[in-house]
């Protein structure tokens, strides 16, 4: 059976790319999303490109049902995930005992529990065969504790710890797993968690830049994944500095960047 990697969030930036990488090397796609109309556009785009077989499935992540819902989807079809990228995600970004509590549990829905769901139903099959590919897309903000965006720092912190442990069990395996740790990159991301006009603006990826860094990285067996020498420097910064120094820093940048959205929203009700 043709090799399939399974990637979430595929209708768009970094998980669309990825897409678009895998389908280059051959592989065959089962691609999910919640956003219908742009996952079959997705579709129809890499139809286009690539002789391929593709399936999509239209799935909400943040529910508690996800994981069991897209591995029955699999094996239904008779797929073989030979990789899996957990992709999708989104931010929350504002004070904590302001933020909506619904938004938090969702995107921790996704990035931890749907996440790891999926790797505990598709990693067994990974390694009966002897083979299998892991990638999960953390951050660089893994790194480091981040007051306005407290769950989703912690959130990437999970993906980190758990990817590299993970690598360490089932490298006997001869199953591959990394994370992948990008910084600000240029998808609906920051649109969608309220943070769209930051104050920093000199080192934002393009998406096929991160995908490509990511699967090249997966591919070579590399663990932890930080493309751009900048998000590099980010990711070292803990290690010189003391964590609640770098909080304190992280903390000043991010009360900028609310006020000026706070700023931005009065100038719009005047």
């Amino acid at each position: 059976m043709k090799k399939t990697a399974l990637i979430t969030g595929a209708a768009g930036g970094i998980g669309f790319e990825f897409a678009r990488t895998a389908a280059a090397q051959g592989y065959n796609l089962l691609l999910v999303d919640i956003n219908e109309p742009h996952l079959i556009q997705t579709k129809e785009t890499l139809l286009s490109s690539f002789s391929v077989q593709i399936e999509v499935f239209t799935q909400d992540l943040s529910t508690e049902d996800a994981a069991s819902n897209i591995f029955g989807f699999a094996q239904f079809q008779e797929i073989e995930v030979e990789l899996l990228f957990n992709n999708a995600g989104f931010g929350n970004f504002g004070y904590f005992a302001q933020s909506s509590w619904e938004k938090d549990r969702a995107m921790l829905q996704v990035h931890m529990v749907t996440a790891t769901d999926l790797i505990k139903r598709f990693l067994p099959g990974m390694i009966r065969r002897g083979k299998g590919y892991i990638l999960n897309n953390a951050s660089v903000a893994a790194f480091v504790p981040g007051p306005l965006m407290s769950t989703y720092h912690a959130s990437k912190a999970y993906l980190l710890n758990f990817s590299q442990a993970l690598a360490n069990e089932v490298r006997s395996h001869g199953i591959h797993v990394s994370v992948l740790c990008p910084g600000m990159t240029r998808t609906n991301f920051a649109k969608a968690n309220g943070n769209e006009n930051p104050n920093i603006k000199f080192n934002i990826a393009d998406a096929h830049t991160v995908a490509t860094f990511g699967f090249q990285g997966l591919m070579h067996g590399k663990v932890v994944l930080v493309p751009g020498i900048w998000n590099k420097l980010s990711a070292f910064l803990p290690r010189l500095l003391s964590r609640g120094r770098v909080t304190k820093m992280v903390g000043n940048i991010q009360r900028k960047n609310h006020a000026k959205r706070q700023d931005g929203k009065a100038r719009v009700a005047i």
